[in-house]
Formats: C-alpha cells, structure tokens, sequence
C-alpha cells in the first residue's frame, strides 16, 4: 500500500506526464480513450480490470458508448497522485494502443 511518503510533487507529476502524452492532471491522473465501438471500449474496459487486480490498484472507471473515462489517485494517500498512479497509467496506456483506441484526455470532464 502507498502512504502519504509515496505522494509526488507537482514537478514529478508533470516530469511523468512528459512520457504519458495520453494524460493529463486534474486532481489526479485523468484520460479519456476513444475506441471505435462499444465492444472495443468494453474490452480496454476488461484490460484495465487486469491491470487493476494485477496491480492491486483502481481507478475511477465510468463508461459512456465508446468512451472509457479514467482518474488514478491514490485514495491511501488522500487521493494524491503516487507512483502506483504513474505505474497503472502507463499500463492503460499501452492498453488502449492494443485496443486501437484514442487517447482525449482534453475531454476528460473539467472538476
């Protein structure tokens, strides 16, 4: 489990978004994918449940046709963005290119 000594500062959250194009911060680490049905959407849908008992880590998962709307922040560290974040953020990532699906996350909803 993370703490609050795994939180990141604002600097190393932009330094990882720099190798995360498909994120962004809000609160948390935020994206939303775009596939081209919903069948696809339900199968990255599938491969983040992987990723997220595989890593013992959950996002805050809401589905709308073909989008897949994600937040990763940690909620044993006040909901604070850690390396665990980080971690299953780029798992997704390399997730939704298998899919073939598009990463928007300008349209991840403003907070």
């Amino acid at each position: 489990m993370a703490g609050t000594e795994d939180q990141l500062t604002e600097a190393a959250i932009n330094d990882a978004l720099g190798d995360l194009p498909d994120w962004k911060y809000q609160g948390g680490l935020v994206s939303v994918y775009k596939t081209s049905t919903a069948a696809d959407a339900l199968a990255l849908i599938a491969a983040v449940g992987e990723i997220a008992e595989d890593q013992n880590h959950h996002p805050d998962l809401e589905w709308r046709y073909n989008r897949v709307f994600l937040r990763y922040g940690s909620h044993d560290a006040g909901g604070q963005v850690t390396k665990r974040d980080v971690a299953a953020a780029t798992a997704v990532s390399e997730a939704a290119a298998k899919v073939g699906a598009a990463a928007q996350p300008e349209r991840y909803p403003a907070s």
